[in-house]
């Protein structure tokens, strides 16, 4: 059978577990009954070798014992604090909780593909590893807990991927160099001083001030990161008083930074407290400043880049060139470790309603896109000499 029969013949049983996943999400750090769901799948394989409990909560398994090549792929399984709003009969069954970002997709591709490669293990000619990692989405994220437990002990290669709502179904895009931004946090008080609207002269205002700050900040990314670079600056919340003709006593801004480059990162933290302290300053105000680096970015290795478009190509999947991606992916930590690649797989389709943004409340997927990406993983480890599918079968 062709990768991609394989992966349409199996595309069944990816729905009935992205669909389970879908029903009972469970937030970052809170991941414990989905754990238990994949080391119970995990546990039908006699053969396979499974280490838990890693970074305190990441799964892995390992199909083979060749010592090289040994390439792992890896999915995360953590779901958002949002309210499912979609009327479907797989529409999550806890209240304020659901996957609205596709780990859930992300971990029934790889729960496939690890059938696949154990049902195929007479023609393994190297070792692949499976990385569940939990709680992606909340700082500090699993992933740097994980590489610290050793989880890339004896692996030469890591791939991932992410399925995304704003490309069309099964497109694979990816790059090598930068592909995701490192996204991090800032809260900025100021400290001014209170009274009524009708007496500005015997206050100070820090709602003025926290104005005139916003646009300072800005002007960093404007005039003070090279034009050449890549960086964003949104704030994205502002809190500040409660009546109407009242002068509070506090406003507080918070946003995000998101980089490439970890001296653009740098300059962006330092130039942020510099404006604040001294825009305060002038107008008779403090400011404290809470500025917390977020992931590294996702820089994709050159040759494993290449990797993933060679997978695209010769699986007969549409591939573009992507362009860098301002969003955050703790991904970043294994393949600083590792040589690796993280990749695209469109999985957005305007008539299956499955285009909504992530995190969005009636975020869904095209699940068709999962052949796309149980395709590539299994080209991937082809190409990467891992095994053959020359006479590939689903089961034993």
């Amino acid at each position: 059978m062709e990768i991609k029969e394989i992966a349409e013949s199996i595309l069944p049983e990816m729905i009935e577990t992205r669909r389970y996943m879908h029903m009972h999400p469970e937030v970052s750090f809170h991941e414990t009954e989905t754990y238990k769901y994949i080391l119970d799948r995990l546990r039908e394989y006699p053969e396979l070798t499974i280490r838990e409990n890693i970074g305190g909560g990441g799964l892995l398994a390992t199909i083979g014992n060749a010592p090289h090549p040994h390439v792992a792929v890896r999915a995360d399984f953590d779901a958002l604090p949002i309210q499912d709003e979609k009327d479907v009969p797989y529409k999550s069954t806890v209240d304020g909780v659901m996957h609205a970002c596709g780990h859930d997709a992300h971990t029934s591709t790889l729960l496939a593909l690890l059938d696949t490669v154990y049902n195929n293990k007479e023609h393994l000619k190297g070792s692949a590893s499976f990385l569940f990692q939990f709680a992606e989405e909340v700082q500090p994220g699993g992933a740097i807990s994980m590489v610290e437990d050793g989880v890339l002990d004896g692996i030469d290669k890591v791939y991932g991927q992410h399925y995304w709502s704003q490309y069309p179904t099964g497109l694979i895009r990816t790059k090598p160099g930068p592909l995701v931004a490192s996204p991090d946090y800032f809260e900025i008080t100021i400290q001014g001083k209170g009274g009524h609207a009708a007496h500005p002269h015997d206050a100070v205002d820090p709602i003025v001030i926290v104005s005139e700050l916003i646009t300072s900040l800005q002007t960093t990314v404007a005039r003070q990161v090279s034009p050449l670079d890549n960086a964003v600056v949104t704030v994205g919340k502002i809190r500040a008083g409660d009546a109407f003709n009242v002068i509070p006593d506090t406003a507080t801004i918070t946003g995000t930074v998101r980089t490439f480059k970890q001296e653009t990162k740098q300059m962006i933290h330092d130039v942020f407290h510099k404006e604040a302290k001294l825009t305060a300053e002038k107008r008779g105000a403090t400011a404290d400043i809470v500025y917390n680096f977020g992931y590294p970015a996702v820089i994709n290795h050159e040759e494993e880049a290449a990797v993933v478009r060679q997978a695209a190509e010769e699986a007969g999947i549409e591939f573009e060139e992507s362009k860098p991606l301002m969003i955050g992916e703790d991904f970043s930590y294994f393949i600083n470790e590792r040589p690796g690649a993280f990749f695209f797989t469109g999985s957005g389709n305007h008539e299956k309603l499955s285009d909504f943004v992530h995190h969005h409340p009636k975020f869904d997927m095209d699940e068709d896109a999962m052949v796309s990406g149980l395709s590539m993983f299994m080209k991937i480890l082809e190409i990467e000499q891992v095994i053959e599918w020359k006479q590939a079968k689903l089961k034993n």
